[in-house]
């Protein structure tokens, strides 16, 4: 069940955490997040799961900056949300979905007890000039049934944009030796001699 706008302004200072928060952004059963002035993009021409792979920082002006095709661009939304007993989701709004950007990728679910900026997974079909503060995506609340343990891993608690951190998921199986393939925890064969 999803919480309508009356119930997220209910729970306000509870379950549910938006600073800043401005009563014109709630909606009928969401409440519209805002684009922080600084975007990062990735350096490599190809980037590799298993290692921090390189960023620059790139500042919105405020007369806009266009994004290209084919460049993901990572951004974060001005606002810093808690949850606490429901699952918060966030997915791009409409309006900006129908100048072909594409707001969060993937991974829109967020978990019980995150805490933290959102980060952005932006993707634009042709070009298109963003903004600073454009109210770009929108949070919405799921609730919960059963025992809940509270999100407690890689992001929480992030001050930032938050590039991929999978790296630290992936350990290769033997430090130092190149041959051998990087550990998913599958268990593969060992070699006789």
């Amino acid at each position: 069940m999803i919480l309508s706008g009356q119930e997220i302004r209910g729970r306000m200072g509870g379950d549910i955490v938006i600073e800043p928060y401005a009563e014109e952004r709630l909606n009928p059963n969401s409440y519209n997040l805002t684009l922080h002035n600084e975007l990062m993009v990735y350096e490599e021409l190809v980037l590799d799961m298993a290692k921090a792979n390189r960023v620059r920082r790139v500042e919105i002006p405020e007369e806009g900056l266009v994004l290209g095709p084919n460049q993901l661009y990572l951004g974060r939304t001005v606002e810093r949300t808690t949850t606490h007993n429901l699952v918060p989701q966030i997915e791009g709004r409409s309006s900006v979905g129908r100048l072909g950007l594409f707001v969060h990728v993937t991974a829109g679910f967020g978990d019980v007890g995150f805490s933290g900026f959102w980060t952005l997974e932006m993707f634009a079909v042709q070009p298109v000039r963003i903004y600073p503060g454009v109210p770009i995506c929108q949070i919405f609340y799921h609730e919960i049934k059963g025992e809940i343990t509270e999100y407690a891993s890689k992001y929480q608690h992030n001050r930032d944009i938050q590039p991929s951190l999978l790296f630290e998921e992936i350990r290769p199986e033997q430090e130092g030796d190149p041959q051998l393939p990087l550990n998913f925890g599958i268990e593969r064969p060992r070699a006789t001699t």
